[in-house]
């Protein structure tokens, strides 16, 4: 997984970057608000961003209210790590978007154990979109059938997708999870019977 780090001090910077690979986390490291937004809209953007709160150009909250506006990044998981530590603080930052706060000077344990609560939320949210694309895929697979349905008036075969005609249940059941049970109706066991017989 990567990480954007966006902070304009460079002590900050550099403990952020040695730590994060330590906890299989790829840094991106930028030391500016409109940088750390260059890399968010990249179309490349990593999954999960921790902040400063005061950076020139844009500030955390200013960034929060961004990546929650934009589509492309509004799943993004945000750490505000900030010298502010008053309790006005902590609310306009996770009310501007932060997912978690987190006050300078940090315990690396601390920081550890929140990114990886981040990591544990955007595997769920992944997890969850794959989800939604397979039952998608379920439901168009299923109105198939709601439409007409292409039969032979006399061998009862249904025309497929690729233009040639198969039984009836090799067609539904290339469509649906049903399954089939064999047997012969009285008329035609009747038909059968007096065809044998005769």
């Amino acid at each position: 997984m990567r990480a954007l780090v966006a902070d304009d001090d460079p002590v900050a910077r550099v403990i952020l970057s040695r730590a994060l690979p330590g906890w299989a986390i790829e840094p991106i490291v930028v030391a500016d608000g409109v940088a750390a937004w260059e890399v968010i809209t990249s179309g490349n953007a990593p999954s999960l961003a921790i902040m400063d709160w005061e950076m020139p150009g844009l500030d955390g909250p200013e960034l929060c209210r961004r990546i929650r506006g934009n589509p492309a990044s509004a799943s993004m998981y945000v750490v505000l790590l900030t010298s502010r530590d008053t309790a006005e603080d902590i609310v306009a930052g996770l009310d501007a978007g932060a997912d978690d706060y987190l006050v300078k000077p940090f315990r690396a344990a601390e920081l550890r154990a929140r990114i990886n609560a981040g990591v544990r939320v955007l595997t769920l949210q992944e997890r969850l979109a794959q989800q939604v694309v397979e039952l998608q895929q379920a439901l168009a697979n299923v109105k198939q059938l709601s439409g007409m349905l292409p039969i032979c008036s006399y061998c009862k075969r249904v025309r497929g997708d690729e233009d040639y005609w198969q039984q009836v249940e090799s067609y539904i059941a290339d469509r649906t999870d049903a399954e089939f049970s064999h047997g012969v109706c009285p008329n035609c066991f009747e038909k059968m019977r007096a065809d044998f017989e005769g």
